[in-house]
């Protein structure tokens, strides 16, 4: 039995995550990789306000605003939980078929309160597929946690990304 293939990484600047993780999509998706899970797309907005927040439901789903706007003065969180519910159901829609890896673009405050997408991360390793996850400083504890210490820390770049999917399970 192979054992749980679980890996976070992180970024610095604004929109690096997403960029990595949707171009790692990409890549394994023109080898043939069977993706699952979302990338997040970010709309570049007017300077008035942060740009709008999307995301990608792997492989072929649709892309839905995750983002809301709360007003040009707003410093809150602009998460849409509805529209984060949205992804999460049509991305289970599709976790009957076989895939080979699961991508969350972040285990953010709704998946370390029990919400989001943490069904659906336990549901892909139970499955046996890889899973990675983009994480910030505020929710790592909370995703170690939720791993139990298996997850591993992989650096952010394409090549390392692709080195940890190819690795051998043994």
């Amino acid at each position: 039995m192979s054992r749980m293939k679980i890996a976070y990484t992180m970024t610095e600047g604004k929109g690096d995550l997403d960029r990595l993780l949707a171009d790692f999509a990409d890549k394994l998706g023109a080898r043939g990789a069977r993706t699952r899970g979302i990338v997040q797309i970010n709309t570049d907005c007017e300077t008035t306000h942060r740009c709008d927040m999307d995301v990608q439901v792997l492989p072929d789903g649709p892309r839905i605003r995750i983002s809301q706007f709360l007003g040009k003065e707003s410093s809150g969180c602009r998460l849409n939980p509805e529209a984060l519910e949205q992804a999460v159901f049509e991305t289970g829609k599709r976790m009957d078929q076989e895939f080979d890896v699961f991508i969350l673009n972040k285990f953010g405050k709704q998946e370390s309160d029990g919400r989001g997408f943490r069904d659906l991360v336990a549901q892909a390793l139970s499955q046996g597929a890889h899973v990675i996850t983009g994480i910030n400083g505020m929710n790592r504890q909370n995703f170690e946690d939720f791993s139990g210490g298996l997850a591993t820390y992989i650096a952010p770049d394409p090549d390392s990304l692709m080195a940890w999917y190819d690795a051998d399970e043994d």
